[in-house]
This record gives structure tokens, C-alpha cells and sequence, in this order.
């Protein structure tokens, strides 16, 4: 029997076929507005809710936004945070502003690979964390692209040591089909991509399960919508993208 982690995300759990792997590293690939952090929040919310610790790596925004944006859902993780089950890692601000200094866990340069290790490391072993996000694992290597696998499975290997099952999300361009880079997907464990297109006029959101080890999962394309609960994923449902987009019953 596969041990697995469930997302909470609902009609997620059905397409990976009842969660992610234990210890996985998954990859969240997609662009601007498909609501990849809004996901990744959802996941680290569920998991509190479930009694799983978690940590957020904060590399694209200041921690205190990050904190307004997870309360517009109903997801206010301060009290998680002073219980000590959840833990926000500042590796935006450099430890810059008055706000940044009453964070615990801060990287005081975010470039320094080393130094984002050691204080996830403490973060992950304070909180006794069960799931991460790192929000987005692009920023550390969009300026050295050559850097990109080494960075990843450094960061796998702390993380799926530590025993955790961790989503990693990659920003890619609005017309780049791809997943962050080769180094970057041959990595992962897992790859979900969430995408916004455009047809007839229309934006239409949708994911697929590239890859997930050591588990079956959905191999077609889902339609999912963001709601002010957060994301909902229609399992039973698929989504053509063509000349004509269609959103088919799979029962019918």
C-alpha cells in the first residue's frame, strides 16, 4: 500500500488517486493567474486542518502578504504559527523593514542557496513539518538556468529527508507549454501543471498530472475553477482545447 498525503483540495484526491506519495517532491508549473500559490496555500491549509505541520518558503512575496492572501480565503494561519505547527520562511526581504524583523525564520540573503537550506532545515525541524511549499523554486535559478537540476535535488534531498511531501512551485511564460526547465522536470517526482487559455474569447482554467511516482493517476486534462474557498477541481470532467473548447461529462 502506497502511504499518501491528501491534498483536501476537492476533486484533487480523486485524480492522483487518493494523494500525493509520501516524501514526493511535485513540481506546480504554470503562469501568471492560473492560481498556483492560491493551491499551494490550500495545501499547507488542509494540512493544518489534519493535524500535518507545515512550512512556507517565501522567495516572490513579503511574508505579511503572504499572510492577507491565505485570510481572503477563510485561511488565517496565525494561530497555527504562534501553536508552532506552521512556520513562514522570509526569503523575500532580506531581513529589510520593520515588518521583516519580527519574522522568525528569515534568509538574510535569498541568493545564498546554503543559507536558504540551513534555515529551512530549522524551520522544517522547529514546526515538525509534514508538507512545504516553496513559492517559487524559479527564483533561484531564473539567472542561472545551468544551476537549475543542482538546485532542485538539493532542495529534494532535505525535503523528502526530512520526510516531507512538498510542492515546489515554477512560473513559466504565458505561451511556454513546458513545466520550468529539463533539469528542473526530470527532478521532480511530480509534475502538475495548471493552465489559463484563451478560447473564443474566453478564459478557461484547467490541470493535468504530468507524472506522479509511485502512484496511477488521471492522465486527462480537468477543468477547475477558484472560488472564494479556493480551488475546486471537477474530476468527472475533461476539458478539449482546440479550435473549439468543450468541457465533456467522462460519464457520458
Amino acid at each position: 500500500m502506497v502511504e499518501r498525503v491528501k491534498t483536501g483540495i476537492p476533486g484533487m484526491d480523486e485524480i492522483l488517486n487518493g494523494g500525493i506519495p509520501v516524501r514526493n517532491v511535485v513540481l506546480l508549473s504554470g503562469g501568471p493567474g492560473t492560481g498556483k500559490s492560491i493551491f499551494s496555500y490550500q495545501y499547507l491549509w488542509n494540512g493544518l486542518k489534519q493535524g500535518d505541520p507545515g512550512v512556507f518558503v517565501a522567495l516572490e512575496e513579503h511574508p505579511v502578504q503572504v499572510r492577507i492572501n491565505m485570510a481572503q480565503f477563510g485561511w488565517d494561519v496565525r494561530q497555527y504559527e504562534r501553536e508552532g505547527v506552521f512556520a513562514i520562511v522570509d526569503a523575500f526581504t532580506g531581513g529589510i523593514g520593520e515588518a521583516a524583523k519580527r519574522e522568525r525564520y528569515v534568509v538574510r540573503d535569498p541568493e545564498d542557496i546554503g543559507l536558504l537550506s540551513d534555515v529551512l532545515r530549522e524551520a522544517i525541524r522547529d514546526v515538525g513539518a509534514k508538507r512545504v511549499v516553496i513559492d517559487s523554486v524559479s527564483t533561484l535559478y531564473l539567472a542561472k538556468p545551468a544551476l537549475a537540476r543542482r538546485t532542485v535535488m538539493l532542495l529534494k534531498r532535505i525535503l523528502s529527508g526530512l520526510g516531507t511531501t512538498s510542492i515546489l512551485v515554477s512560473q513559466v511564460s504565458v505561451t511556454e507549454r513546458g513545466f520550468g526547465g529539463p533539469g528542473v522536470e526530470h527532478a521532480a517526482d511530480g509534475i502538475i501543471r495548471l493552465d489559463l487559455d484563451e478560447v473564443d474569447g474566453q478564459l478557461v482554467r484547467s490541470l493535468i498530472v504530468w507524472k506522479m511516482r509511485g502512484t496511477s493517476h488521471s492522465m486527462r486534462r480537468h477543468p477547475f475553477e477558484i472560488t472564494s474557498k479556493g480551488i475546486i477541481v471537477y474530476p468527472d470532467k475533461v476539458v478539449r482545447l482546440g479550435r473549439v473548447y468543450r468541457v465533456e461529462d467522462l460519464g457520458s
